[in-house]
């Protein structure tokens, strides 16, 4: 490479809007995804659910299902607890106020004497085909006495609830407190102006377009399993399955992740299918496969958000901000997902600060089981929430005491001189020019001629309104991440992560750190992420991590390979390693023109019969690198929209967007990243909301009830950056993931209100359907 390395670095370094190099595969149909997976001799499995969503399982009668065509056996919760399988861990290390550790009931795979959610596994049943295991499924007679139900998380946490666990009084597993509630009192006891609200943040549903699937197999021989399946991350989920679950070596498990058709926090644990199937195979000794349908995904994929709180902000009589307070509970289903607590809880309250000064802060939240599917992590994963929360409070305020949302905020912003920031709840922000991207947005999103388009809206009877969704998240918390760096004797280079990419670029932007960093061709570097096999450890993707966490990881494994490469370039080319140089892809002897490439010193290596003794025997670089402290991306959306009150249809307008993800690896992915995430953020704003009866049916099980946006619920965005580079990582990289929900879920809904407040309607919550919308006006005209 090095009469060409400069050009590669121009066209594909760090910073560069690099095309996704699997893009072409995947659009054309190549993709391999967990479906497409297939062996010889495989049977297929198709789970028995609950009907019901609370009650005793008083008979489940197989006999007539094993007697039909194709069917090879049938498994159930009582048969794994007979060979010893554990229940599913849950992994959050949270703690009430009082000090006692979360409640965290036992969750086996498929449910024994008990279920507790519509769509609970009870049994698994194995055939020759897929159709011959759903007809046989039919047959299972499954009888189940029901029990009260209860699917509302403040009704199920009151005396007298119906109970879902024993040991679970009020059904409550987390009594959480972060904060400073004496601080909070006092300062709300001088407050000039107190602005309270109660927010619903609805229940979603994930809907990745890649249904969940698993297929697994069994070798005798080794005594070991392999499971083809969809994650976050093969290593941590291989940990979980093999430790918690079969109570064996991990290395007695192989989890492959080929490509993943979307996850947004969902895929990231594990799930009963996965189990079932690999308990299948290795009872049944050959392949056993599961796919969901769509109706399965809305009835087993963990669901997001599901948080109602009452909060409230203190003024004083300036605008100045003195103290945040919330209350609330967050819905956990029917069982603890790996990481259900932490999004209502220690993700939600760390996050609630957000750009503002505010001396003082409480968040006290309730973790309660309900008879509802489960739920997890979802894009954010309590980030969104308390951005949704705090930027209605503001909103709020300034309609109250006749202020301007924007002077209101700009007024409370923290100042770039004032960083490092230590925030009341002892986080600390780096870097951020907060006051700057507020401006940026406002002037890219002309704000001052808001007032004239309004005008203009209302001369044709419609509502204007225009809304603000400033937010700063906490990504990338420390942890252990792999680099293993491998030189191929075809003269490529290998790159293993152990993060997982599922839609976020990761084989195109951990190139660009490759190639900038070694000076290799671009092309000629390839990104693999789905063995565990071939880990030693792996961290997984989720929370904004992965450039943070595998970026400093790949920097630190390419500077090993120079290190080493210096030294086995001073023996191969003769020479004091202290004179050896490295620029341009290759090793240089210094003042001389003795050189050799990076690549060519490589396979040069691999042919020595020996290397001196303390020389390193290989430029394979494979290491678990401690990563950098967390980062802080922000950012301000703004949202303008129009309303047909005749109807409550909205009309999104225009969407302006400025962020700061420090430095960009790659703006084109960035950008693209930042749209998928308004458009959830959105989603949930005005249509998606997943409904459940009081009997703990889902009312919304298809896309015939549940709303999905689409391109025409959305218009074209406008997106700029105001980097301030982090300086908590070499790359100087902040999470870009997930800011794209953080700021449209309050932007969308704080331009729906601002709109309907001319009206008289200053209250709604997720999601701003037209119907709502609709009611709304005519009950504010009939007050």
């Amino acid at each position: 490479m090095p009469d060409d390395s400069a050009l590669d670095l121009v066209r594909f370094g760090i910073g560069q809007p690099v095309r996704r190099t699997e893009d072409p595969r995947l659009l054309t149909g190549r993709g391999l995804y967990s479906d497409d997976e297939s062996l010889p001799c495989q049977v297929h499995a198709v789970m028995v659910r609950s009907t019901v969503a609370h009650g005793l399982i008083r008979k489940l009668d197989l006999a007539a299902a094993k007697r039909a065509p194709g069917v090879v056996d049938i498994f159930t919760g009582a048969d794994m607890a007979a060979d010893g399988l554990g229940g599913f861990p849950c992994v959050v290390p949270l703690k009430s106020r009082d000090g006692s550790p979360l409640i965290i009931p036992h969750r086996p795979a498929l449910a024994v004497d008990r279920v507790r959610h519509v769509g609970d596994a009870v049994a698994v049943v194995v055939a020759a085909t897929r159709d011959q295991a759903q007809d046989a499924a039919e047959l299972v007679v499954l009888e189940i006495e029901p029990l009260p139900a209860v699917t509302d998380a403040v009704e199920g946490a009151k005396p007298g609830a119906p109970q879902i666990y024993p040991e679970m009084p009020n059904n409550v597993c987390l009594d959480w407190l972060l904060g400073d509630p004496a601080a909070v009192d006092a300062a709300f006891a001088k407050a000039a102006h107190v602005t309270r609200l109660r927010l619903d943040n609805n229940r979603v549903v994930v809907n990745a377009m890649e249904p969940r699937a698993a297929l697994a197999t069994y070798d005798a021989a080794s005594d070991k399993m392999t499971l083809w399946t969809g994650s976050q991350g093969v290593f941590g989920l291989r940990n979980n399955i093999a430790q918690s679950v079969f109570k064996i070596d991990p290395k007695k498990l192989r989890v492959v992740s080929q490509d993943v058709g979307g996850s947004f926090g969902m895929k990231g644990q594990p799930y009963s299918e996965s189990v079932s199937v690999l308990y299948a195979a290795r009872k049944l000794m050959r392949p056993v496969k599961w796919r969901a349908d769509r109706t399965e995904s809305f009835l087993s994929d963990h669901q997001g958000r599901a948080s109602i709180v009452d909060a409230a902000l203190a003024l004083d009589k300036d605008g100045n901000f003195l103290a945040i307070r919330i209350t609330g509970h967050g819905n956990m289903g029917a069982y603890l997902t790996s990481m259900g607590p932490a999004p209502p809880t220690n993700v939600l309250s760390r996050n609630i600060v957000s750009v503002y000064k505010t001396p003082a802060v409480a968040v006290a939240m309730k973790c309660v089981m309900t008879n509802t599917v489960p739920t997890g992590p979802y894009r954010g994963a309590g980030r969104p929430e308390s951005k949704y929360i705090l930027e209605r409070l503001i909103d709020q305020a300034a309609r109250e005491t006749g202020s301007d949302p924007v002077a209101l905020r700009r007024r409370n912003l923290i100042g770039r001189d004032q960083m490092p920031y230590k925030t009341p709840l002892d986080m600390t922000y780096d870097s951020g020019d907060f006051v700057a991207v507020l401006d940026k947005t406002m002037e890219r999103a002309d704000r001052a001629g808001f007032a004239a388009r309004r005008r203009e809206s209302e001369a044709r009877g419609r509502l204007r309104g225009f809304g603000i969704g400033a937010y700063l998240e906490l990504t990338a918390p420390p942890g252990k991440e792999l680099a293993d760096i491998r030189f191929e004797p075809d003269g490529t280079v290998t790159l293993w992560t152990g993060s997982k990419d599922f839609g976020m670029g990761h084989a195109t932007t951990f190139a660009q750190i490759l190639c900038e960093k070694l000076q290799v061709p671009f092309d000629r570097i390839t990104v693999r992420q789905d063995d565990s096999d071939q880990m030693v450890i792996g961290g997984g993707s989720g929370g904004s991590k992965s450039a943070i966490h595998s970026g400093t990881a790949i920097l630190a494994a390419s500077e090993k390979v120079i290190e080493n490469g210096k030294k086995l370039a001073a023996h191969v080319l003769e020479a004091a390693v202290e004179d050896i140089e490295y620029r341009g892809g290759a090793f240089h002897v210094a003042g001389t023109d003795r050189t050799i490439g990076l690549i060519a010193l490589a396979q040069k290596v691999k042919t020595l019969a020996t290397v001196p003794e303390g020389l390193p025997t290989s430029l394979d670089v494979a290491l678990a690198h401690d990563t950098a402290p967390a980062t802080y991306p922000n950012g301000c959306h703004a949202c303008e929209v129009e309303i047909d009150p005749e109807t409550g249809e909205v009309d999104m307008l225009r969407y302006t967007v400025v962020d700061d993800f420090g430095t960009m690896l790659n703006p084109l992915i960035v950008e693209g990243q930042v749209h998928g995430g308004i458009a959830q953020g959105a989603g949930q704003a005005l249509m998606e909301g997943a409904v459940y009866d009081e009997d703990g049916q889902l009312l919304t099980g298809s896309y015939m009830d549940y709303a999905m946006p689409r391109a025409d619920t959305l218009s074209s965005f406008a997106f700029s950056t105001h980097a301030v580079p982090a300086r908590t990582n070499p790359l100087g990289v902040k999470g870009c993931g997930e800011g794209g929900n953080a700021g449209s879920l309050p932007a969308v809904m704080n331009a729906v209100l601002d709109a309907l407040a001319t009206r008289g309607v200053t209250h709604l919550d997720t999601p701003a359907t037209p119907a709502k919308i609709w009611a709304a006006l005519k009950a504010a005209k009939r007050a």
